[in-house]
């Protein structure tokens, strides 16, 4: 007797699944499945590809069949034909590996508070790509007056994280106050010691040497307007905003709080 050939699983009645292969590129980002370990492509070693995630750190993984994720999407991938260690991996404004062909991911419970909308336009316009690969939300407050209140309406908890920018986060300020009283481990608040988001930006920048000194009583930005020329706040913020092209171009106290809390609400423990 000889056996019928159904090509196909006469036990399940559907097609054997099919694996695809995906050329690892320098840059194409992949995951482990196995240890959620994600990043970008750098090298190769023998059998083996090297990740690097947006820490900068490594791990190397063996070429296996359907070993990886991409996109979410068990795949094999394919070393190149030809070395592909020579290229460095493109940065993006943050400094960060960037993730070429990735959709976002679907967005976190935990977000990202900032005082204003000039400070989120200013978070997305360096950490954007940052954040879409994390599916972060950036959300303005219009100010951080209640603070407490806004919390306790969110409801934080195990995988919903909030961490919170705030300007002027110097000993004895009004937002140093309103930040001493929350207790809540889920949430964490960093902030720069500006008085306002434009002056964490470096004064080089914007081709000024230094920050007008404004007199207390009159609001920021409308002085810093006036000393420069600049006309009103929204000329002002266009020359500002234009003028960042990546971290560089920020003050350390600033970038570092942002990377802080990029952290704490995408800690696997979050």
């Amino acid at each position: 007797m000889r056996s019928q050939n159904y090509g196909r699983d006469i036990t399940t009645g559907r097609p054997p699944r099919q694996i695809p292969e995906v050329l690892a590129e320098v840059g194409t980002v992949a995951e482990d499945p196995a240890s959620g370990f994600c990043g970008a492509v750098v090298r190769f070693e023998r059998d083996a590809v090297v990740l690097e995630d947006r820490h900068g750190r490594h791990r190397v993984f063996p070429l296996t069949p359907a070993g990886f994720l991409v996109d979410g999407r068990p795949v094999t991938l394919v070393k190149p034909p030809t070395p592909a260690v020579a290229a460095a991996p493109a940065r993006s404004a943050s400094g960060s590996v960037r993730v070429h062909g990735l959709r976002a991911r679907t967005a976190r419970e935990s977000r990202i508070w900032v005082e204003g909308v000039h400070d989120a336009e200013l978070v997305e316009r360096v950490w954007g790509h940052d954040l879409r690969v994390e599916g972060v939300v950036v959300q303005p407050l219009d100010g951080i007056d209640h603070l407490a209140e806004r919390v306790a309406d969110f409801g934080t908890g195990p995988g919903r994280r909030l961490g919170v920018l705030v300007d002027h986060l110097v000993a004895g300020s009004k937002e140093s106050r309103v930040v001493e009283a929350l207790r809540d481990e889920q949430v964490m608040v960093t902030g720069h010691p500006y008085v306002d988001i434009w002056q964490a930006v470096k004064p080089a920048a914007v081709g000024i040497a230094a920050w007008p000194d404004v007199p207390r009583g009159q609001p920021w930005k409308e002085g810093v307007c006036t000393a420069l020329g600049w006309g009103d706040p929204m000329e002002g913020w266009r020359r500002v905003r234009v003028a960042v092209t990546g971290f560089r171009d920020l003050e350390p106290p600033l970038v570092g709080a942002v990377e802080r809390l990029i952290d704490f609400v995408t800690e696997p423990t979050a």
